[in-house]
C-alpha cells in the first residue's frame, strides 16, 4: 500500500471532510461519523442513538432497504455501522471505482431515511432480540452492569442498544427529533480513503450534502460522583462468574493518555501482559482476563474483567488488585514498557494495511482531536513514554480509588 496523505477541511455550509489519499490503492472506504451516541440521550428513552442507526438501513424516499444493499453488493462493496457511547459511524467499503455509488446511498441513509411507521414497529422486535442476545450472554452483559455501575446516573451508564422497557418508548417522533438534531451538526466528519484527492472527495460528496447544517449542542458533561461506587451483582445459576473492576481515568485530551494505553497493554490486553501470566499461567485461575481503557472528551474508564470459577473468585481479585498495587509503587519492570511500545506499534502497522483504517484514522482524528495526526507522529509519542509517566498514570487511576465492581453468577 502507498504512503498515506492526509488532509482535512470543513466543508462550506457542510461537515468537516477527512481524506486519506492512497494513490497505489485498489480499494475505498467511506465512513461518517455523527457526534451523538448513547450519552446524548439525557432526556430520551436509553437506545435512541442504536434505534436511529438500524432505521437508516429500513429505507429512504429513494430505496427499499432492499434496494440500499443490493445497490453496494451487487457492485462488490458493503455497508455497515454501530453505535457507541460518544458517536455513531456508518461506512461502506468496495474497490475505489465505487466511491461515488458509496458517498449516493450512505447519504441517502444518513440524511434521507424515511422512518416509516411499520418499519419502526418491525425494528423494534429486532432490536429486542439483539437486546435479549447479548443479556443472555454473560461475558457481553458484564459490559452493561459495569457501565450502569460506573457511570449512572448519567446516559454514559444507559446500555447503548437500551431495554426492552426503554425501547418500547420510542416511536418515530422520538427517531425523527434525534435524527434531525444530531445528523445535521456541522461537525459531523465524512471519511475516504482511497486513490483520491481531497478536492476530488469534496466534489463527488457536494451534489449529495443536504441543503443546511447546524451548530452541536453541547452534550451534558460527566461529574464524578463523591460517593463510592456501589457494587453491582446479577444472580445466574451459572459455572463461571463473570467480574469486572472498573476505575475512572481522565479523557482522551490528557497528556498521559498514551501512557494509559501502554498501561493497559501491560496489564492485561497480551499473553505476555501481567494479568495473563499471573492468573492463567501461573495459578490457573482463568480462561480469560483482559484489560482495557476507554477514553472519552471528558472523561474515560480503565477496566479489568474475568471469567472465573466461584471458589477463585476472592484470589483472583486479590492478584489483580496485588498487580496494579505494584506498578503503583515501583512502576514498569525491566523491559516491560519497551515490550509494550513495540506491540502497539506492531499492532497499529497491520492495521493500516486495510484501506478501511486510514479512513478511521483520519475519520476519528478530526473527530475527536480536529486534527489528523500522522501516524509517524503518533509513534514518536508512543516512543517518548516513560516508565515514570506508566508509573504517574497507574498513581491517578489507581491510588485512593476504589474500583467500581460489577459480577454475574453466584448461584450454586
Amino acid at each position: 500500500m502507498s504512503v498515506p496523505t492526509y488532509a482535512w477541511r470543513q466543508v462550506p455550509g457542510g461537515p468537516r471532510l477527512a481524506v486519506a489519499t492512497l494513490a497505489a490503492s485498489e480499494c475505498a472506504a467511506l465512513s461518517l461519523y455523527v457526534p451523538a451516541g448513547s450519552r446524548d440521550e439525557a432526556t430520551r428513552p436509553a437506545g435512541l442513538a442504536h434505534f436511529v442507526e438500524h432505521m437508516v438501513f429500513k429505507g429512504t424516499a429513494r430505496r427499499t432497504s432492499r434496494e440500499l444493499s443490493f445497490e453496494v453488493e451487487n457492485v462488490g462493496g458493503q455497508l455497515n455501522a454501530c453505535t457507541t457511547e460518544d458517536h455513531t459511524v456508518y461506512e461502506g467499503r468496495g474497490e475505489a471505482s465505487l466511491l461515488p455509488v458509496l458517498i449516493d446511498v450512505l447519504a441517502d441513509m444518513v440524511w434521507h431515511a424515511a422512518f416509516l411507521k411499520p418499519e419502526v414497529i418491525l425494528e423494534r422486535e429486532v432490536i429486542g432480540e439483539e437486546i435479549t442476545m447479548y443479556r443472555e450472554s454473560p461475558s457481553d452483559h458484564l459490559g452493561d452492569l459495569i457501565s450502569g455501575a460506573l457511570w449512572s446516573p448519567h446516559p454514559l451508564g444507559n446500555p447503548i442498544s437500551g431495554t426492552l422497557e426503554s425501547i418500547a418508548r420510542i416511536h418515530r417522533k422520538e427517531l425523527l427529533e434525534f435524527r434531525d438534531r444530531h445528523h445535521f451538526r456541522d461537525d459531523l466528519v465524512v471519511a475516504a480513503a482511497g486513490p483520491f484527492t481531497l478536492d476530488q472527495v469534496q466534489a463527488m460528496l457536494e451534489p449529495h450534502l443536504p441543503g443546511k447544517f447546524h451548530h452541536a449542542r453541547r452534550t451534558l458533561p460527566f461529574e464524578r460522583p463523591a460517593s463510592p461506587p456501589c457494587p453491582v451483582c446479577e444472580e445466574r445459576d451459572t459455572d463461571q462468574v463473570q467480574l469486572a473492576l472498573a476505575w475512572h481515568t481522565p479523557g482522551r485530551h490528557h497528556p498521559l493518555r498514551h501512557a494509559l494505553r501502554l498501561l493497559s497493554l501491560m496489564l492485561g490486553e497480551t499473553a505476555s501482559s501481567r494479568l495473563f501470566l499471573e492468573l492463567r499461567e501461573e495459578r490457573g485461575l482463568c480462561y480469560h482476563i483482559t484489560s482495557d481503557v476507554t477514553l472519552f472528551a471528558d472523561t474515560g474508564a480503565f477496566e479489568v474483567s474475568a471469567g472465573l470459577d466461584p471458589a477463585s473468585r476472592g484470589e483472583a481479585i486479590a492478584c489483580i488488585l496485588r498487580e496494579i498495587n505494584d506498578i503503583v509503587a515501583h512502576g514498569p519492570r525491566p523491559g516491560e514498557l519497551d515490550r509494550a511500545k513495540r506491540l502497539v506499534i506492531a499492532q497499529s502497522k497491520l492495521a493500516f494495511e486495510a484501506t478501511g483504517a486510514h479512513a478511521a484514522w483520519a475519520g476519528e482524528g478530526v473527530l475527536d482531536f480536529n486534527e489528523i495526526p500522522s501516524p509517524a507522529h503518533w509513534r514518536e509519542r508512543i516512543l517518548a513514554v516513560t516508565d515514570a509517566a506508566i508509573q504517574h498514570a497507574a498513581t491517578l487511576v489507581f491510588l485512593d480509588q476504589q474500583p467500581t465492581q460489577a459480577e454475574i453468577g453466584g448461584l450454586a
